[in-house]
């Protein structure tokens, strides 16, 4: 059917409700905003759903997550996972409660438990909650960051990781043959719950989560002789990290945690914020306003399902608070961690530290200071949860810590995607430990680049929306794979990897190898002088992302060498 006729079916069909066909009414006549509703079915990528809420094929609404549902009921039938039930979160966006309910009736009418949260939880959590109720997968309803009239659906599988290959594109192809909206199965919530199909969860896993959680404290007496002293204010950014943040911080002993009041309730508007997301500087004006107010040593902030951790720490030299990139806040906890872990004589045998290619290269150098195996996987952090299934079934090695530079880590293997709320813990710690030695974390990141040298990442976006879009930036990946540059202005391309081609390129040499990683729609440049830069389309917004590091001598020169690599690649775009 043409965007038009699909346009006519929703219009017209009985399967659609009222408020729905109103909505569609109401944009009669605006031919362009029609064919974006409906040129085409909003897309079930390897990491689910994600777009505007609203009435159309490429919109969340409830007929899409529905549809989205009965495509993995269908795959969790054939795989026999049936009797394990699907685990189901939620956070504080818009529709986001409806959604939940919807997939979940859905699952039961196809005869799969579905095991609903209570209220609002961070995305960590189910990841937990699935393996601790050894489901088959579990869904989360969630846009992460993404603007207010955004919502999402993220898929996971039962080792508590988001899908990966080959089970993403097998479920990926059984959503697709859901064409027929009436195909869709759903059921009377109060006959599921009769029917035992609908299981509401809460208090029980959320203590469990918080026991896991306190596990990975090295030091609990430094808190306790810090506790007085040591001051945080934290921001959930309206989101679903308020009780749980708040609650490990109490527990282990912090007593003076101060939440940006404005911020600390659930508001799918998001009001306070232009984007709710811990990279943008402009997210933390209420938080570092209290914070300057309470003379706090750090500032923190979780996004929206409190998978990401954003970071301020004072500068006591200036009296300003410093932002810390996510990679920065993710070398201070792996530097401690494993600092502490090989002081204590608590480091596992055959340790490991997992990153993704697009974060910091300091990571490689800590990890060979501490002996500890280092590996890359691919962008997603659902890459780094499937090594930690790999360590489990091969016992080749033991997972310490993971990160990647979009401000997600994880400490332990309670759950296999990025958790803020431990991150926040070990955070804490952190910032304990220097309160105790009379520093702050700000002289601490210091004192890494002294010793590991003054690494530098950044990244430059461009969002090209609707049909056109897509189109444009294909255009620019093939450019960059069909003719890879030999240099991007003073730096040359040493090695060039096409991970969608599996090949990578000496170019010096002309040698070609294995990339020995999945395949997958990225681009990466390994450059002299210890730089790099690396292309993506992004998977969840119309946008195609370069990644960028360089090494440099200071703060100040490392800042140089990233402006001018970032100017290089503008011009050769």
């Amino acid at each position: 059917m043409s965007y038009k006729e699909q346009y006519d079916f929703w219009l017209e069909d009985d399967y659609f409700d009222q408020a729905t066909k109103d909505e569609l009414r109401g944009i009669a006549g605006d031919e362009k905003e029609i064919e974006d509703r409906f040129y085409k079915e909003l897309e079930f990528g390897t990491g689910g759903l994600r777009g505007v809420i609203g009435a159309g094929t490429n919109r969340m609404n409830i007929y899409t997550v529905r549809k989205a549902t009965q495509g993995l009921a269908n795959y969790i039938i054939s795989q026999g996972g049936r009797e394990k039930g699907v685990a189901i979160a939620y956070d504080s966006r818009r529709m986001s409660p409806e959604f939940a309910d919807v997939a979940a009736l859905c699952l039961a009418a196809n005869g799969i438990k579905a095991y609903v949260f209570d209220a609002l939880r961070p995305t960590p959590e189910l990841s937990f909650a699935l393996r601790t109720l050894h489901c088959i997968s579990g869904i989360v309803i969630t846009a992460s960051h993404n603007p207010p009239e955004y919502n999402g659906y993220k898929a996971y599988w039962e080792d508590g990781a988001q899908v990966t290959a080959p089970k993403d594109k097998e479920i990926i192809e059984e959503v697709k043959k859901v064409t027929d909206y009436h195909q869709v199965k759903t059921m009377d919530k109060d006959a599921a719950i009769a029917a035992g199909l609908y299981q509401v969860i809460g208090k029980e896993i959320d203590d469990a989560y918080m026991e896991e959680l306190k596990k990975q404290i090295i030091h609990p007496e430094i808190i306790k002789e810090v506790a007085d002293d040591i001051k945080i204010v934290y921001s959930p950014f309206h989101g679903t990290g308020n009780v749980p943040v708040r609650r490990i911080l109490s527990e282990l002993g912090f007593k003076h945690v101060y939440v940006v009041p404005e911020q600390e309730l659930p508001d799918p508007d998001f009001t306070t914020l232009d984007y709710p997301n811990p990279e943008d500087p402009k997210a933390f004006e209420l938080a570092l306003k209290l914070a300057k107010e309470k003379n706090a040593d750090i500032v923190l902030a979780t996004d929206p399902d409190a998978d990401r951790l954003g970071i301020y720490a004072l500068d006591t030299s200036s009296g300003e608070y410093i932002p810390f990139t996510g990679n920065m806040s993710g070398m201070l906890i792996a530097e401690y961690i494993l600092r502490e872990r090989t002081a204590t004589g608590t480091m596992p045998e055959n340790p490991a530290l997992v990153t993704t290619i697009v974060t910091t290269n300091m990571a490689a150098a800590i990890a060979k200071d501490y002996n500890v195996k280092f590996i890359e996987v691919l962008t997603g952090f659902k890459y780094i949860g499937e090594q930690i299934k790999l360590f489990e079934q091969t016992g080749s090695n033991n997972y310490v810590f993971g990160l990647e530079e979009s401000y997600g880590c994880l400490a332990g293997t309670h759950a296999r995607d990025k958790d803020a709320v431990v991150a926040v813990m070990c955070l804490c710690e952190m910032a304990a430990w220097c309160k105790k030695n009379g520093i702050t974390v700000w002289d601490q990141m210091l004192k890494l680049y002294e010793k590991y040298g003054y690494y530098k990442e950044t990244q430059y976006a461009i969002t090209l929306k609707g049909i056109d879009g897509s189109k444009q930036i294909a255009e620019m990946m093939d450019k960059l794979r069909n003719d890879p540059p030999k240099n991007f202005g003073e730096l040359a391309v040493k090695e060039f990897r096409d991970y969608d081609r599996d090949v990578t390129r000496d170019l010096e040499t002309g040698e070609e190898r294995p990339t020995g990683l999945p395949k997958s729609n990225v681009l990466y440049f390994d450059l002299t002088n210890d730089s790099w830069c690396c292309a993506r389309p992004s998977g969840t917004e119309p946008k195609i992302k370069f990644y960028m590091g360089v090494k440099g001598t200071s703060i100040e020169d490392a800042q140089d060498r990233v402006e001018k690599l970032t100017e290089a690649l503008k011009s050769y775009i």
